[in-house]
C-alpha cells in the first residue's frame, strides 16, 4: 500500500506506542511514509532501535517505556516535543493473557490486562492533552481496542475484551472532556489481524473457526489497520471525537 494521506503530519510528530508489535510497526511505517517525524515508544530499548532502524525518515527517536509505571507518562511527551512539533498520538500498546477457562483467570491475570491495556490509557491520554496544550495547540489521539469490547472476546480472552470495553467508553468521556481544549480522542477497534499476539495459545482448529466467522474469509494483514490510523491522525478526520472504527471484515457490524 502506499500511504499518500499526510494532511497535518509531515514534519510534525507523532508517538506511537506498542511501536514494535505488529499493528505498531505497521502503523509507524506508515506514518513515516506520510511524512511524520515518529517517537517510538516500547517496553525494550531493543525493540525501539528495530523500529527506527526500519524506517526511512531521518528525525525518528523513541525510548523504552514501561507504560504500566504512569510516572513515565510525562517524560515520553517531553522527549518527543524535542523532536519537533506534536501531531497526534497513536496508543496500540496492549498485552493480553489467555485461558482456558474463566475459572482459570487470576486476580494478576485481571490486574495486569487492566494496569496495562485500561488504566495506562487513561493516563496516557491525559499525559498527551497536557503535551497539546502546553505547545499551546490542539491534536489527535487515536486509542486502539478491540472488537471483543462488544463480542465479549474469543478463545479465553475475556478479561482482555473487558479492558477493551473500558477503551471505548474511556474514549468517548474524554472527547467530551477534551474537546474544549482542540484535542480529539478516536479508536479503532480491529478484527482479527494476523499478528503473534493474535495467534498467542490458539490452535488452528480454533484459528479456522474464528476466520470462518470473517466475511471476507480471512485474518487482516497488520498494514490495513494502518489506513485508519493515518485518517484519524491526520486533519482529514479534524471534526471527528468520540469515534470508533470498526476495521475487522464485516465480523463485526453495528
Amino acid at each position: 500500500m502506499e500511504w499518500r494521506n499526510d494532511a497535518g503530519l509531515v514534519g510534525r510528530v507523532v508517538v506511537v506506542t506498542g511501536a514494535a508489535g505488529g499493528i505498531g510497526q505497521a502503523v509507524c511505517a506508515a506514518l513515516d511514509e506520510a511524512g511524520a517525524r515518529l517517537f517510538v515508544v516500547d517496553i525494550t530499548e531493543s525493540a525501539v532501535e528495530g523500529v527506527i532502524a526500519g524506517l526511512s525518515g531521518p528525525h525518528h527517536r523513541g525510548g523504552a517505556f514501561d507504560l504500566a509505571d504512569l510516572s513515565t507518562h510525562a517524560s515520553i511527551f517531553e522527549q518527543a516535543r524535542e523532536v519537533g512539533e506534536l501531531a497526534a498520538v497513536v496508543h496500540t500498546a496492549a498485552v493480553l493473557v489467555r485461558r482456558a477457562s474463566v475459572d482459570d483467570v487470576t486476580e494478576e491475570d485481571w490486574d495486569l490486562q487492566h494496569d496495562v491495556n485500561l488504566k495506562a490509557t487513561f493516563f496516557f491520554n491525559r499525559a498527551a492533552q497536557h503535551a497539546f496544550i502546553a505547545q499551546g495547540s490542539g491534536g489527535s489521539i487515536v486509542n486502539f481496542t478491540s472488537q471483543g469490547w462488544w463480542t465479549g472476546g474469543f478463545g479465553g480472552s475475556v478479561v482482555y475484551a473487558a479492558s477493551k470495553g473500558g477503551i471505548v467508553s474511556l474514549t468517548r468521556g474524554l472527547a467530551r472532556s477534551f474537546a474544549p481544549s482542540g484535542v480529539r480522542v478516536n479508536a479503532v477497534s480491529p478484527g482479527g489481524v494476523d499478528t503473534p499476539m493474535m495467534r498467542s495459545g490458539v490452535t488452528d482448529e480454533a484459528m479456522a473457526g474464528f476466520v470462518s466467522m470473517i466475511p471476507l474469509g480471512r485474518l487482516a494483514e497488520p498494514n490495513e489497520l494502518a489506513g485508519s490510523v493515518l485518517f484519524l491522525a491526520s486533519d482529514a478526520s479534524r471534526y471527528l471525537t468520540g469515534t470508533v472504527i470498526n476495521v475487522s471484515g464485516g465480523q463485526l457490524m453495528y
